[in-house]
C-alpha cells in the first residue's frame, strides 16, 4: 500500500499553514487563506480534473482549458456534514467530442480519482458538463 505524509504548522499569528512532502505550502483559514471545509471540495476537483486532462489529451482532443466549479451543500448545524456535492466542468478547445469528455469525467470517478471514491459512498455526488468552442 502506499502512504503519504501532509503537515500542519500553527505560529503564534494564527497561521495554519499546510504542507506536503515536497514543502508546497497553502495557507488555510481566513483571511488570506482558505476556508478547511472548501479544500475537501477543492481536492475533489482537483483530483478529478487532472485526470481528465490526461484522458482528453490521450483522445488526442483539442483541450485548451478546462473549468471546473464545485456547489457543496452542507447541514446548517455543527459539524456542518456534507450531504451533497454538484461538480460542473467546462471543457474549452476545438472540436472536442461531448461523449469523449463525458467518458473521461466517467473513467476518472470510477477508476482513477481516489477523492472521488473515497467520498461517494458518504455523499452525494453529481455533475454535468459542456464543451465551448474559443
Amino acid at each position: 500500500m502506499a502512504s503519504d505524509t501532509v503537515y500542519l504548522n500553527w505560529d503564534n499569528e494564527s497561521q495554519f499553514i499546510l504542507s506536503d512532502k515536497e514543502e508546497f505550502k497553502i495557507k488555510m483559514k481566513r483571511p488570506g487563506g482558505a476556508k478547511p471545509s472548501d479544500m475537501l471540495a477543492m481536492a475533489l476537483i482537483g483530483c478529478s480534473s487532472v485526470d481528465v486532462v490526461e484522458i482528453l489529451q490521450k483522445q488526442r482532443q483539442d483541450l485548451q482549458q478546462l473549468k471546473v466549479t464545485a456547489e457543496s451543500t452542507q447541514d446548517d448545524n455543527p459539524p456542518w456534514r456534507f450531504r451533497k456535492i454538484h461538480i460542473r466542468y467546462q471543457a474549452v478547445g476545438k472540436n472536442i467530442d461531448l461523449d469523449k469528455f463525458g467518458k473521461a469525467i466517467k473513467i476518472s470517478e470510477e477508476k482513477y480519482c481516489s477523492v472521488y471514491a473515497t467520498l461517494k459512498d458518504a455523499i452525494e455526488i453529481t455533475h454535468d458538463y459542456e464543451v465551448v468552442e474559443p
